[in-house]
């Protein structure tokens, strides 16, 4: 199997992400990929947040969160899913499966005896990691979820997701940083380049291409089956905190969507709505993270 690795200095001084990267170079079953993830805070932290980043996106995502969770004392995981970031890439877009990408997580996370977790999920982060705690229930004491939902199969995709899928579909080759600007106004140019850096072109994209064509449109799909359990699970068995926040503004994600999905958070509380925050509500993030850090405390 072919697989790309992007060259280091894509990476070179990228705006307000002055963190070191760190590797994982022999997870089982990812097709031999490295994994790339960000490791800030003390190792011996009481508490652990993990933070998963959706399409097509990557740990820069969270770089105004993690600050926050730091100088709270506690200690940050950022992982890269494989075809994102500084991650490996393979070429063929058959390689990507939600097996493959959960697989990762919980081997990622036992690799790292991560424990005390605090699960933070945004998009593809959420349609994973949403399923992660029902089969690690003791490693995970908090949730902080944001825009996403579970890919469980049984729900009508919704027109502006249909529509997203059909644009990557009819734009291979998608212009990340252009995407990231216009649907996230408030970045500038060089953050919005920054998204785009894992990606020099086409070929490094098929991870990119393929998490559209991954969210269940029917019951027998891949994913489908466990995140219907994880949904009865979030109902009827967590027995953690939870925080919801919403940026408002997300036309495939948003409000109608998040309401739903608050429906099966047990016991959690009203949702910290963002009025002018999109899709990507981590753009918004210091807020968000002095908020949940007040709440779980």
């Amino acid at each position: 199997m072919q697989i790309l690795r992007t060259a280091d200095e894509r990476f070179a001084a990228l705006p307000d992400f002055p963190f070191e990267p760190h590797y994982i170079n022999d997870l089982p079953d990812v097709h031999g990929c490295r994994v790339h993830y960000l490791d800030e805070g003390p190792a011996n932290a009481a508490v652990t947040w993990l933070c998963l980043h959706g399409e097509p996106t990557w740990s820069y995502l969270y770089r105004k969160m993690i600050p926050v969770f730091v100088a709270a004392g506690h200690r940050v995981i950022a992982p890269d899913f494989i075809g994102f970031g500084r991650s490996d890439k393979p070429v063929d877009e058959s390689a990507y499966t939600f097996d493959l990408h959960r697989n990762m997580l919980l081997a990622f996370i036992d690799r790292l005896e991560l424990r005390n977790m605090h699960l933070v999920c945004q998009d593809w982060g959420g349609l994973l990691g949403l399923t992660l705690p029902m089969s690690e229930p003791d490693r995970f004491a908090a949730l902080l979820v944001m825009n996403t939902g579970f890919a469980t199969g049984d729900v009508p995709l919704g027109e502006g997701f249909l529509a997203w899928r059909e644009f990557v579909r009819s734009h291979p080759d998608i212009d990340v940083a252009k995407l990231m600007q216009r649907s996230t106004p408030i970045l500038a140019s060089d953050e919005a380049a920054a998204y785009a850096a894992p990606f020099p072109d086409g070929t490094y994209k098929a991870g990119v291409r393929r998490f559209p064509e991954m969210v269940p449109d029917h019951l027998d799909a891949d994913g489908g089956k466990l995140s219907r359990a994880a949904r009865d699970w979030w109902k009827t068995e967590w027995q953690g905190k939870s925080l919801m926040a919403i940026g408002m503004q997300d036309p495939v994600l948003g409000p109608f969507a998040m309401r739903y999905l608050h429906k099966f958070i047990r016991n959690c509380p009203a949702p910290m709505e963002i009025p002018d925050a999109g899709h990507f509500v981590q753009e918004w993030g210091a807020a968000i993270a002095a908020r949940a850090v007040e709440e779980f405390s």
